[in-house]
């Protein structure tokens, strides 16, 4: 049976980390101290940010979002090993440094505060977790890829001072352009191929995008990992999202709009 299965279903229910996912999900290997990336200067592909209220992290606290702000989803703190940290993050493209950070949580660019939530998508009704034993391996991925069919989020607020919040999100598009080919990430000595990313649709705030970034898993497999960012004036909400239900059965799942509608609606108040 091929131990990946299992694995990806270990990680289900807290997976955040994009590198610490993949891993758990065979994709990951180790490394050695990579190269540190520096982010490309790049210009800002959306008008200069109007001027705008720079949330606290006390405010930042209050806009992001809380238990029963998305119907059907179980918000919560993310871990301390859940997501990036600052630095923690290195690439073999330089260029493609602001899509690896985003994509393992970390605030792109010089914030002055931040703060992340877990949002995760709640199981069916009826929806039991599966017991491995007796079962064929072809058994346990049906299993998994219908009990474990749920999107799990990271949603990172980021203020930012001046245009830093557009200039966040107009870095991570030229990273997605220039790195469109695939990239290698490393965080925390744990290496991830990405073999591709693809633009995505979304929208909010003052301007947004999205992109899917395609993992090397074992055997030949891709897993997606979808990524989004959205500014709201001086503030720029990123969202990593993946579902393990949908890499174990070969399926696409959608971007999480219903939690990037409301992070969005949930910041415009507070600015």
């Amino acid at each position: 049976m091929r131990a990946s299965v299992i694995r990806r279903s270990a990680v289900a229910a807290s997976a955040v980390s994009f590198a610490l996912l993949l891993t758990a999900c065979g994709g990951g290997e180790k490394a050695g101290d990579g190269d540190k990336g520096a982010a490309k200067d790049a210009t800002s592909a959306a008008p200069a940010a109007p001027a705008a209220k720079v949330l606290t992290a006390a405010e930042l606290e209050k806009a992001v979002l809380a238990q029963g702000d998305v119907k059907g989803h179980k918000v919560q703190p993310a871990g301390a090993d859940e997501v990036g940290k600052p630095g923690s993050v290195t690439v073999d493209k330089a260029e493609c440094l602001p899509l690896a950070e985003a994509s393992s949580g970390v605030a792109l660019g010089k914030s002055t505060a931040d703060v992340t939530r877990k949002v995760m998508e709640e199981p069916k009704a009826g929806a039991e977790k599966p017991s491995f034993e007796g079962m064929t391996e072809k058994q346990i991925e049906e299993a998994l890829a219908s009990t474990m069919a749920v999107t799990v989020t990271i949603d990172k607020l980021a203020s930012y001072e001046a245009k830093g919040a557009a200039d966040a999100l107009a870095s991570l598009r030229a990273a997605a352009t220039a790195c469109a080919g695939g990239f290698t990430l490393t965080q925390d000595g744990e290496k991830t191929k990405i073999v591709k990313v693809t633009e995505a649709k979304v929208s909010g705030g003052d301007e947004a995008g999205a992109w899917v970034l395609a993992a090397d898993m074992e055997d030949g497999d891709t897993m997606a990992v979808k990524v989004a960012a959205v500014r709201q004036g001086s503030t720029l909400a990123t969202f990593t999202a993946v579902n393990i239900g949908a890499a174990v059965g070969g399926k696409d799942f959608p971007l999480p709009t219903a939690v990037i509608d409301a992070q969005v609606a949930k910041v415009a108040k507070q600015g």
